[in-house]
């Protein structure tokens, strides 16, 4: 008996060693690791992009403008049967000193009284009736009255105060009225003295 109790002990004793090696280990609990402190983070300011900026505005090219249309007149042919008829009107001294105005343009459009008022004095020149006033002495006379030299005097009221400067008895005032494209020549002799018109004609004008 004593011998079935001693082995009896003996496996009890072998029983809680087992029990006690398989018994886990405490487990120990996770502390947190205390932060180590950053550094400041330094921060790089972000430059802001510039817009590229637009180049100058091109314009696309113009359409040359057409040149204006020049005109070309057969002033001869209009001026001559009118000086004819005015050297033979009735009431004009042989002899007498005669201002020829710059022809005007009184037309809707733009021609140059320059070519009307050459041929005009030219139609003139070496008529046996009237001594022409010259170029020259007009230009002094507009001159001395503070006329530019270009100003085609444009009213018989300036026109007539011309003449008597430069002691005209007559004065030819000419126009082309109407038309551009088919101007009308009018032109009118008036006596200086009295304004009064002694002679009037006019004629069509073509084109060349």
């Amino acid at each position: 008996m004593s011998r079935y109790a001693f082995i009896t002990a003996v496996a009890i004793f072998l029983s809680g060693c087992v029990a006690q090696r398989e018994k886990p280990a405490p487990v120990e609990e996770a502390k947190p690791t205390p932060e180590q402190p950053q550094p400041p983070t330094t921060t790089v300011p972000v430059v802001p992009t510039i817009p590229a900026q637009p180049g100058p505005i091109e314009h696309g090219e113009q359409p040359a403008q057409p040149a204006p249309r020049v005109r070309h007149y057969d002033w001869n042919s209009a001026v001559q049967p009118l000086v004819g008829q005015m050297l033979q009107a009735s009431g004009v001294n042989a002899g007498s000193i005669l201002l020829v105005d710059s022809v005007n343009n009184r037309t809707n459009g733009s021609l140059n009284p320059a070519e009307a008022t050459t041929a005009l004095r030219n139609a003139l020149g070496g008529n046996s009736k009237f001594t022409l006033v010259s170029v020259q002495q007009l230009a002094v006379a507009k001159q001395q009255l503070g006329i530019s030299a270009q100003d085609s005097l444009g009213s018989r009221n300036k026109a007539i105060g011309i003449a008597r400067n430069v002691g005209a008895q007559y004065v030819l005032y000419s126009s082309a009225t109407g038309n551009v494209n088919t101007p009308t020549l009018q032109m009118q002799l008036m006596l200086v003295q009295t304004g009064e018109i002694i002679w009037s004609g006019k004629g069509a004008v073509q084109q060349q």
